[in-house]
């Protein structure tokens, strides 16, 4: 079965518009995992604009699956991740003026500094995953780097999916999905992904995780979070049971 993670930075996002205790993201992810997420993710920006140090240091006392660290490649926030030595830490490409994470890593054009965390987390011990667009150039790019894993950017598929025309977009990922798999790499997706679209991308072959956030948060404000994680790791897994 395909693994969930949920990311509960939005949950943080919603604390830190008070500056204040609540909602706890900790709390939010102790619900995650009773509901069947297999792993947190969290996204340690640079401006700490939702998950903030101590969030993490809680976390990777009390979370009982494993932590999947977003982060940039700023030597500080690496630093920081190297300390920490979470299961995995996801390599994603970050701006201050973005809303949210807005594509994949470049590859041909931040090589040097990529390959640079790279190492080092690895060399801390930590299994490392890139974030990137569903493009054969930043795959292969990526299988150069030889890491562990890569996580589709499917943005572009959410998107398409909302206009009624998934068709194209879906066989991009396909094609993606299956060039990450023969390059020996594990297969991750994320972004933009719903209860409407997860489905055709939860049955790709190949696919070890699903990394969704955004549309969790929201249905939990109707359902409370550990319902809204349950369905979503339900629909993944009837989808994925007949690929």
């Amino acid at each position: 079965m395909v693994h969930l993670g949920v990311n509960i930075d939005h949950v943080a996002t919603l604390r830190e518009a008070r500056r204040g205790r609540e909602p706890d993201p900790v709390h939010a992810a102790m619900l995650a995992e009773l509901g069947g997420a297999d792993s947190i993710t969290v996204h340690l920006r640079e401006d700490r604009r939702h998950i903030q140090d101590r969030d993490l240091d809680v976390l990777l006392h009390t979370v009982a699956t494993t932590i999947n660290l977003e982060l940039a490649t700023a030597d500080d926030v690496v630093a920081i991740a190297c300390r920490a030595k979470p299961a995995q830490a996801t390599l994603v490409p970050e701006r201050r003026e973005e809303v949210t994470t807005e594509g994949g890593l470049d590859l041909t054009q931040n090589r040097v500094a990529t390959q640079g965390a790279i190492e080092r987390l690895r060399d801390a011990g930590v299994t490392v995953s890139l974030f990137i667009d569903p493009d054969p150039a930043q795959i292969d790019a990526a299988a150069e780097l030889g890491v562990t894993a890569v996580e589709l950017h499917t943005g572009a598929y959410a998107h398409a999916f909302s206009a009624g025309d998934a068709g194209n977009a879906l066989l991009t990922l396909q094609a993606a999905a299956d060039r990450v798999h023969a390059s020996g790499m594990r297969l991750h997706a994320g972004h933009g992904l719903n209860y409407q679209n997860v489905g055709p991308v939860a049955a790709l072959a190949n696919m070890f995780e699903l990394n969704i956030g955004h549309s969790i948060v929201c249905r939990a404000l109707w359902t409370g979070f550990e319902p809204a994680v349950r369905e979503m790791k339900r629909l993944i897994d009837a989808a994925s049971s007949v690929r």
